[in-house]
């Protein structure tokens, strides 16, 4: 199975991470990869960090030729601002980060030692190894978008929308919104707010389209793919909540306006016409669209700091302020989309198994024969 490891600090020398599990025989864009990275320094609000830092990755291992070789990839990312040992020491924890929690649990006398690790900047290494999964996942016509659904007060309505339109607006958008009005609305809202020394929250969506039935299992809590996914999301540094399909509307629904009926035909086999349940039952996918919405909290730095303590004097003083974002929302579903990557790719690897694409492939073509039979 799929496994990985990410190292490094915000302002340290690089960024690395090791992806083991990867079949051989899968070609390797270097120049896909760098373009999720460079989706995830996109989005209006974003800091001044963006401006620094022009993210390439290297690839040291597990590939010939671009063509990976069944052994660990080795992932890694310098850093343009590689100042970690000359910056100042940090005594005065942000609410809402892991500033001071981080301290007392590590026993560390300078925030700094914690904050340079629990940066978003470590998401660097993780769009690397999802950007990877992405094209292991492509070569089954499995394709992942993401798109911004909330800013502070500000809705889109996207519902009516085709993926493709989605992704075709949604990439156009400063805010990564496939809503026109909202977008600008969005990008109004974030002004405000940067005006205001504060910051913004909001929601994403990621879609997945292209998924075959039967990923995942129901017999044991831990192989459960929805469960897979909501914990790779959380993950995410600032993500507070997940949901799938119609999310916690469910809760006041009553059943006949939950689940979606099932349907036959010939040309398509089981099919629903809804996709309340977001594309998984039962810890499995049903072979519609996984649909996976999160909530982001704002920014824990803030321009007009909030109260904190001094962990030495003990002292009533304002928090720390680092550089940072105003809102980091379509920055954080770029970073979602590579961990829905990983565990969807996973799940198809524990599913059609093989050292190999090739020999994936001949098991996958073989399921889908399997259940036009059924």
């Amino acid at each position: 199975m799929l496994r990985y490891l990410t190292s490094g600090e915000s302002h340290g020398k690089s960024l690395l991470a090791i992806l083991d599990g990867m079949p051989a025989g899968l070609h390797v864009d270097k120049a896909g990869i760098d373009n999720e990275l460079r989706r995830r320094m996109l989005g209006y609000g974003r800091g001044k960090r963006m401006a620094i830092e022009s993210d390439k990755m290297q690839v040291l291992s597990g590939l010939r030729r671009s063509v990976t070789i069944g052994s660990p990839i080795a992932l890694k990312v310098d850093n343009a601002d590689s100042s970690i040992d000359s910056l100042p020491v940090v005594l005065n924890p942000r609410p809402g980060h892991a500033d001071l929690i981080g301290a007392l649990k590590y026993g560390l006398g300078d925030v700094r030692s914690v904050l340079e690790r629990a940066s978003a900047r470590e998401t660097v290494a993780r769009v690397g190894v999802g950007a990877i999964c992405k094209q292991l996942l492509d070569e089954f016509g499995i394709r992942i978008a993401s798109h911004v659904i909330v800013i502070g007060g500000i809705a889109a309505e996207t519902r009516k929308l085709p993926f493709s339109r989605i992704v075709q607006q949604a990439e156009k958008s400063p805010v990564r919104c496939a809503d026109r009005v909202a977008s600008e609305l969005m990008c109004i809202e974030i002004d405000n707010a940067s005006g205001e020394r504060d910051t913004l929250g909001g929601a994403f969506e990621v879609i997945v389209k292209g998924v075959p039935p039967g990923l995942g299992s129901y017999a044991q809590w831990d192989r459960r793919l929805d469960a897979l996914l909501s914990r790779a999301v959380m993950s995410i540094q600032a993500i507070k909540g997940v949901s799938f399909g119609s999310g916690f509307e469910v809760a006041i629904l009553r059943g006949s306006k939950v689940h979606d009926e099932i349907f036959y035909s010939r040309n398509k086999g089981f099919f629903r016409k809804t996709n309340n349940a977001g594309g998984l039952e039962g810890g499995m996918t049903n072979g519609e669209d996984i649909v996976l919405q999160a909530a982001m909290k704002p920014i824990a730095t803030l321009r007009k700091p909030l109260a904190s303590v001094n962990i030495r004097t003990k002292e009533s003083i304002k928090a720390t302020v680092e550089r940072s974002d105003v809102c980091a929302v379509p920055a954080a579903g770029i970073v979602a989309e590579s961990a829905v990557a990983i565990e969807v790719a996973n799940a198809m690897i524990e599913k059609f198994g093989g050292d190999s694409v090739a020999e994936m492939k001949r098991n996958y073509d073989g399921y889908l024969k399997q259940l036009r039979k059924i």
